[in-house]
């Protein structure tokens, strides 16, 4: 989640975060597969040099743990980061975050963001250096500026075109957007909703013996 925004879209992209997980729909599909618990983590990033855990790995096994999680990321004030945009760097730093993380079946980073790599390495130059598993999808955030359509689509169609050119990682890689940080909550639960159906759908047909994420 990038921290490289203004206050209010930062609450927007919190608390859209925490509306979309105790969404009904979201809730039973991540807690389809209770032998097989979903383990999130979140952490927050701006420039090459700022980047925050908000949320260490945790597994969520009932209604409870996403009640509590949901909380937490409401009650999360913001800490004083850089205006820049170091993508590349997050995709590292969530490469190495992985590697504290309980075994899994599938690991899935998701990233989102308003803009393109401005500071430290570009995310086409770190791909070698994450870990082999490890799948990306993105969450795009494009303007919202109703009088002005046509500018709006090319911005927010180049942004997504940057995000599967050198962002996106595995076979089932997509894009979501949100249009304008006020559809946040909606691209969230929608983005989950995509991801835990990939997961409930091949962990269904398999017997894993740790947990997954």
């Amino acid at each position: 989640m990038s921290g490289s925004v203004d206050s209010r879209e930062y609450r927007l992209q919190l608390d859209g975060v925490a509306t979309a997980l105790l969404d009904p729909e979201v809730q039973a599909a991540l807690l389809a597969l209770p032998d097989f618990p979903v383990v999130l983590s979140v952490f927050e990033w701006s420039g090459k040099g700022s980047q925050r855990v908000l949320v260490d790995w945790k597994p969520i096994r009932n209604e409870a743990d996403v009640t509590a999680l949901a909380t937490l990321l409401r009650n999360t004030n913001r800490a004083v980061m850089s205006v820049s945009t170091g993508l590349g760097t997050a995709m590292l730093f969530a490469g190495a975050r992985s590697e504290t993380a309980p075994a899994c079946s599938r690991l899935v980073l998701d990233v989102s963001g308003d803009g393109k790599n401005n500071d430290g390495p570009r995310p086409q130059d770190v791909g070698a250096a994450l870990p082999p598993g490890l799948n990306i999808n993105a969450l795009v955030i494009g303007p919202h500026r109703p009088a002005a359509v046509g500018a709006q689509a090319g911005e927010t169609s180049d942004l997504v075109g940057y995000f599967r050119a050198y962002v996106l990682r595995g076979p089932e890689a997509f894009v979501e957007i949100a249009v304008g940080y006020e559809d946040y909550a909606e691209a969230m639960k929608r983005k989950l909703l995509k991801e835990l159906q990939v997961l409930t759908l091949s962990d269904a047909h398999s017997a894993f013996p740790d947990q997954s994420r």
